[in-house]
């Protein structure tokens, strides 16, 4: 697994349904079927809303933990199917998250390269400015 933190505003429930539960309804759902299938251009990722869900690329599963504040913790979890499920956070899921979000990318046996913690963070550092240090590997 590889675990991403960061400190933002975090997502309470309805965050969590509205901007990651999109996947049924957007182009992604299709790219990522194309993709398994040989057939999509990965140059494409981020030009038609792919973003978060690119996380499958590498990822069986991905699972959301996030806390807004004022809000209970809840996690959001995926297997890139149609299906998604969001549900409270148990005291340990949420207890080193104030407010913020984690993202526990649970990866696909063909990609475990990312797993190595210098090229892990030299991705991040490129593409983001809000994780936090240190990543769990």
């Amino acid at each position: 697994m590889l675990t991403l933190q960061d400190t933002g505003i975090g997502m309470n429930k309805t965050d969590l349904i509205q901007n990651l539960g999109i996947i049924a309804n957007s182009g992604t759902r299709k790219f990522l079927e194309a993709y398994d299938q040989g057939s999509a251009d990965v140059s494409l990722i981020g030009q038609f809303g792919v973003g978060f869900y690119s996380a499958f690329l590498v990822a069986n599963k991905v699972t959301v933990v996030s806390k807004k504040n004022d809000y209970d913790p809840y996690v959001w979890e995926s297997s890139a199917g149609k299906e998604f499920g969001v549900r409270p956070a148990t005291p340990e899921e949420a207890a080193d998250l104030t407010r913020g979000t984690k993202l526990i990318l649970h990866m696909k046996d063909d990609q475990l390269e990312y797993l190595d913690e210098k090229k892990a963070k030299d991705i991040i550092r490129k593409h983001s400015e809000f994780i936090q240090f240190p990543i769990e590997l």
